[in-house]
């Protein structure tokens, strides 16, 4: 007898077979041999067919609890890459380093030059870059929670790789020690605001042009309290020499500040999504929309994965129409359609299945 979970694992996968062209993920496939590894993370890539030289390249990073191949999913970045070509790679946290998944953002080890997570994903990305004829100078980082706070490391640590960055609801580089200071202050406690910016100075030899970097934050956020977003801003603007912003304007419902340096280049923006939650803001519906909501993936009307690629300008400031779903070729047996798809009586099927309804 077939058991209630399978048979609702089973409907969740025949939803998942027939998502619309603005939803899910694609396949990863993992990157071996990619260096040194000695934060003994796990590298996939996502690379869209017949890519061409001079490509793009995103890193993204997961949140805690969250997989590389999940992240993806809810978030949509490789139905993005699929549809502008660019490359993706996916860090993937191990449980052995991470009991929750979570980047090591506090850990010293993992967060100096040479050494840990930091080098790993160094390494992934010098890899990856190389192997597939990507150009150095349009590389980008982007994450989630303690994948935001691994951005904050990245772009840190590393300012020359990147020519763009974005923190979805993380945190700002250098600020906690150790597990227990970083539970404060992502609740908000304990910060030093003082010397944020030099705090990136510190980290490396770099002296300039720094990584555009976009900043996300819900502002019902408690389990990385919004003061972190003010705070991430406040590193990145003394870094690009900015004051007040250049604009303040409404988008998708949300408030947008922008700043632009002196030669009016847009280096640094922040959205606070009014009434959310921890996670990463999704559109479901218009052009924009991409990912699934899900834990800590959250329908706001706005998409940051969009927002945050047209920011980098690897995808047009304004939306094109999605395409239109491909129709079936003829001679090929008909598909379940996604209509006739219904949770409920599926579900009852199983129930009735183990004689749990008449």
């Amino acid at each position: 007898m077939r058991s209630i979970s399978d048979t609702i694992a089973r409907y969740g996968a025949a939803v998942a077979a027939v998502r619309t062209p603005g939803q899910g993920g694609g396949e990863l496939v993992p990157l071996e041999e990619f260096g040194r590894n000695p934060g003994a993370l796990r590298a996939l890539m996502h690379v869209p067919a017949d890519l061409p030289a001079g490509a793009p390249l995103v890193v993204v990073l997961h949140g805690c609890t969250q997989t590389a191949a999940g992240y993806d999913a809810g978030s949509g970045w490789s139905t993005l890459a699929d549809r502008f070509g660019f490359a993706l790679l996916f860090p993937e946290q191990q449980r052995a380093n991470n009991p929750n998944l979570c980047f090591n953002w506090f850990v010293a080890a993992d967060t100096r030059h040479g050494g840990g997570e930091l080098e790993s994903i160094r390494e992934m990305i010098v890899a990856t870059v190389d192997r597939h004829g990507l150009d150095p100078a349009r590389a980008f980082v982007t994450g989630l929670s303690a994948g935001g706070a691994m951005t904050s490391v990245m772009l840190a640590c590393h300012p020359e790789l990147f020519a763009g960055g974005a923190v979805v609801a993380g945190l700002p580089f250098g600020t906690a020690a150790g597990v227990p200071e970083a539970i404060e202050r992502m609740r908000g406690r304990g910060h030093n605001r003082a010397a944020l910016s030099d705090r990136v100075r510190a980290a490396s030899a770099h002296r300039g042009p720094w990584p555009a970097v976009s900043v996300w934050h819900g502002t019902a956020d408690v389990t990385v309290d919004a003061v972190n977003a003010a705070m991430v801003v406040d590193q990145w603007r003394g870094l690009h020499g900015v004051g007040a912003p250049n604009v303040t304007e409404q988008v998708d419902g949300q408030v947008r500040r922008a700043w632009h340096d002196a030669a009016g280049r847009a280096v640094l923006e922040e959205y606070a999504v009014a009434g959310m939650g921890h996670g990463t803001p999704l559109a479901t519906s218009g052009d924009e929309a991409c990912g699934v909501p899900g834990p800590h993936m959250l329908d706001a009307g706005i998409s940051s994965t969009y927002r945050i690629a047209a920011f980098w300008g690897i995808v047009p400031a304004v939306a094109p129409p999605l395409p239109a779903p491909a129709e079936p070729a003829a001679a090929s047996a008909p598909p379940r359609a996604a209509s006739r798809l219904d949770p409920a009586a599926t579900i009852n099927d199983a129930l009735r299945a183990a004689g749990l309804m008449p």
